[in-house]
């Protein structure tokens, strides 16, 4: 039996294809979530609220350079480590990003225009980050290893 686009059987659940925003979104000032959706579109996320047992995974594509500068402030998650994905959409060059962004890992700058994964490990502080230029849209994910993201100190 081939269940179709995630109609029946037992196992359904695992699978995500409609995106509900998360909590973190949802509560963050209204100026921010306008800001948002004028330089991003969210995909999918998931974590364990949406699948019992999930880790947290958010995805986005940004197409403009946000109206706020820096987008994200710089924090930490003491308890959980973060992958943060930023791969640009020329298929016949997928390791140019695209654009600008620069990203802090510890207070130390850099300045990304490849297609890049960033290993941010648990209790190191990061960001602010800064989308500084966009030539055409920037796939964006991050995985956080635990089953919820804080990002209340990522929006004020």
């Amino acid at each position: 039996m081939v269940y179709d686009n995630n109609v029946g059987g037992e196992f359904a659940k695992y699978f995500v294809q409609d995106l509900t925003e998360p909590e973190t979104f949802t509560s963050a000032p209204a100026d921010y979530q306008e800001m948002y959706k004028k330089f991003s579109k969210r995909i999918l996320w998931i974590d364990d609220k949406m699948v019992p047992g999930a880790f947290q995974m958010n995805t986005a594509w940004w197409y403009a350079v946000p109206e706020r500068d820096p987008v994200f402030l710089e924090h930490s998650h003491d308890d959980t480590s973060e992958i943060i994905g930023l791969f640009g959409t020329d298929m016949n060059n997928p390791y140019d990003l695209g654009g600008k962004i620069e990203f802090s890992l510890n207070g130390e700058k850099h300045l990304l225009t490849r297609s890049t994964m960033i290993f941010v490990p648990a209790g190191m502080p990061h960001n602010p980050m800064r989308i500084l230029e966009v030539n055409r849209p920037i796939f964006h994910f991050s995985v956080v290893m635990s089953g919820q993201y804080d990002g209340s100190g990522t929006y004020c």
